[in-house]
């Protein structure tokens, strides 16, 4: 098939586009590199070819305090980009199945992490921006399928960990967060803190895990939102146990600062509208990736400037 990646050389693009040129797909990458979706004329490198799928993985954030902090600038640049890959999307490709990348920002902090919920109630204040903007995403890809049928696939993962994370110039996701500093600490003597007091908890989706499940509803599944979750949350201070135990650190070492920026207190998907269209999904256990991440990070480190 002929394929389109937007975000191609984010953490999930990379690996993405890795394993669809393995099974031997057509895959155009469009990236920062070569092309600025800020721009109504980026996409416009692709009008002579006629793509199957489009993956529609741009975004501008990171994570942290990084949506607190740019929230004016965030509504503006991912309106920009979401507006012009659809209107892009319907005039030049409409015959393509877009799927989308939601968040599970968009979820209130007091509603179940149920698909029905994605457009009900408000996010949390401090992710507010961002998460409105995944909802006018998806709210332009149910508008364009009802207006002219096109089809498409909403995707909303729990937090991606795994091999190859994008370590250098941004503020890192929780658990590489912890990874790193709980490796330095073991090697170099630096001392780990943690944000928040430790309570607050999390859930992780593996990354080979995701990108089974999106090849197999990509493939199967059209014009629905899909949540791809782990299951099951666990608090920081869990994660930072399993590494501990993996690492060989003390974890009473470990300080928590409880004046950082935590967000949600608790933020687990129901995952059990993937299961019912892929009964056969199955999660590489927590601690086996947490294994292999680390063993990916300690190989990859010394090249890597953080």
């Amino acid at each position: 098939m002929k394929l389109l990646v937007t975000g191609a050389s984010g953490y999930l693009g990379t690996h993405l586009c890795a394993r669809l040129e393995r099974e031997h797909h057509e895959v155009s990458r469009l990236s920062t590199s070569n092309g600025d979706l800020r721009d109504p004329n980026a996409l416009n490198q692709f009008n002579g070819q006629k793509f199957n799928r489009i993956y529609h993985l741009a975004a501008w954030t990171q994570a942290g305090d990084f949506c607190l902090k740019h929230s004016g600038d965030q509504w503006v640049i991912n309106q920009q980009i979401n507006t012009h890959v659809l209107s892009w999307w319907l005039e030049r490709q409409p015959q393509a199945k877009l799927i989308a990348m939601g968040s599970s920002c968009c979820y209130a902090p007091e509603a179940d992490l149920h698909e029905e919920n994605f457009m009900k109630s408000e996010p949390i204040d401090s992710l507010f921006t961002y998460a409105m903007t995944k909802r006018m995403l998806y709210a332009g890809l149910m508008a364009l399928n009802r207006q002219y049928g096109l089809n498409y696939l909403c995707l909303v993962p729990s937090t991606l960990y795994g091999s190859g994370y994008h370590l250098a110039g941004r503020q890192m996701h929780f658990i590489f967060d912890i990874i790193r500093k709980i490796v330095d600490a073991k090697q170099n003597g630096t001392e780990v803190v943690l944000w928040g007091d430790g309570y607050q908890k999390r859930e992780l989706i593996y990354m080979d895990d995701f990108l089974d499940a999106m090849f197999y509803l990509s493939g199967h599944v059209q014009n629905e939102l899909v949540n791809i979750g782990g299951g099951k949350e666990y608090t920081i201070r869990e994660f930072a146990s399993f590494i501990c135990e993996i690492v060989g650190y003390d974890q009473e070492l470990i300080r928590y600062d409880p004046s950082r920026y935590v967000g949600a207190r608790s933020k687990v998907l129901i995952i059990e509208k993937l299961f019912s269209l892929m009964p056969s999904f199955q999660h590489t256990p927590l601690q086996k990736g947490l294994r292999q991440t680390i063993e990916w990070y300690l190989n990859a480190r010394q090249s890597i400037q953080v």
